[in-house]
Formats: structure tokens, sequence, C-alpha cells
């Protein structure tokens, strides 16, 4: 039985748009310290349940606590790297620079290091600090999303969640991204939302599934699955 607070609790959510009931009493809920994947064919509900758990939208039914309150009251504690980030390639920006804007002075949290300290820190931890001073227009695709983890790591989240984090990615750089998120396992809070499974089943504590429900226009739910019953499959 596990003794860490919950992070993540649904409980009766439903949520919808106008013409489209998207998820129906959806309950579910997790523990701080765990590595959880979200998984789920594309159109399946994966992008709403992230605005809802992030507090871009709210339940229609039902409630949401995020870290012990409403979700928009937790954000600033939650570290979030998106499937697409915009990036003008012209504009002139390091890589130390990129993560710097991920510093974020938490209310009654107090600072101990500088800011550049932080970065180093951040970067250390995805293997790349090497890389502090080199533009960030030089870096491959797989480069530029480890720099994004070091983006929301360097704010000290209570969660890290991350949104199809392989998606366009050579192998070899998936590769380096899960190994990355492998040394994060046990000391910080991961969500990763994904439909391929190759690589993130062998790190994960517990898998949600999004699924339709038998009357399709109920929308769908959530369904936490043995580990067992995903190890063998590599996309869902």
């Amino acid at each position: 039985m596990n003794e860490n607070p919950i992070a993540l609790r649904f409980s009766d959510v439903s949520f919808s748009y106008p013409t489209l009931q998207v998820l129906s009493d959806v309950s579910f809920h997790f523990h701080s310290g765990e590595f959880i994947a979200l998984v789920g064919p594309n159109g399946s509900g994966k992008t709403t349940l992230l605005k809802l758990i992030l507090g871009l939208e709210d339940a229609e039914e039902g409630s949401i606590e995020l870290l012990g309150h409403n979700p928009k009251r937790s954000r600033s504690l939650i570290g979030y790297v998106p499937q697409h980030a915009s990036y003008d390639p012209s504009f002139p920006i390091s890589v130390g620079e990129v993560v710097a804007m991920g510093v974020v002075d938490a209310k009654g949290r107090k600072r101990t290091k500088t800011i550049q300290e932080e970065v180093r820190r951040a970067l250390s931890q995805v293997e790349m600090e090497e890389l502090y001073d080199r533009p960030y227009s030089e870096l491959s695709g797989g480069q530029r999303r480890r720099v994004l983890v070091a983006r929301a790591l360097v704010g000290d989240p209570q969660m890290l969640i991350l949104d199809e984090p392989t998606a366009n990615m050579d192998a070899e750089s998936e590769r380096r991204l899960y190994a990355t998120l492998g040394n994060l396992k046990g000391e910080t809070t991961v969500l990763i939302v994904t439909h391929d499974m190759r690589h993130v089943s062998a790190l994960v504590d517990r898998v949600f599934c999004i699924e339709a429900l038998k009357e399709s226009f109920r929308g769908r739910s959530v369904i936490q699955h043995p580990l067992q019953e995903i190890d063998n499959q590599t996309k869902i």
C-alpha cells in the first residue's frame, strides 16, 4: 500500500464540448513519487484530460485535486513539457537561456542558489550541462526536447508532465530521453502522456488507458491496466 500523499485525484469527472461528450464519470488517482503513463489513441481525449489537470478547462461534473488543491492553484507546482513548442530559429538564444525561462519563484520557496547554478543543475539532470552556451538553434530535435525537460525541472516542480515527448523523434533520441526520465524515477512524480509504450513500459509504476464506453455517445473513461497487459504492446 502506497503511503505517499495523493498527487492527482479525479472523482466522477465529466467533460464535454458543445457537440461532443469527451469524458464521463472519470475516477482515478495516483501518489507522489510514482511514474505514471496515460495512454490512448489519437483523438481519445488525452489533450482534454491534460487541460483539466493543468486547470485550463473546468470539469462540468465531479472534482479534480492536484497536489492537495484545485488545479489552478497548483499549476505553479507543475513542470510541463508540451508536445509542440513554438520556436523562431532566427531568434538568438542559448540553451542556458531557454532553461532559465523556467525559473519561477514559487510562493514560500527559499532560493539558495543563483539562477545560473539552478540552470546548470537542471541541465546536468538531462546530461546536457556542456551545452549551456550552445545556440538553441544548433540542437537536434531530440536535444531540444531534453532542454525543454530541463526547463520544466529548473523550478523544482512537485510533478513533471510530458505530452507525447517522443513524437517525431529518432530512436537514439528516444533512448536518451527515457534514460533521463529513468534517472528521475522515485525523485519526482512523473506523468507521461503517450500512445507508444516501446520504452516507457520499463519505467512506469502504473498505466491508465483512456477507453471508449460501451455507449459510445457517453464519451470515454479512464481505466487502470496491469503492467503485464501492456508489456508486449508497442502502440496503443
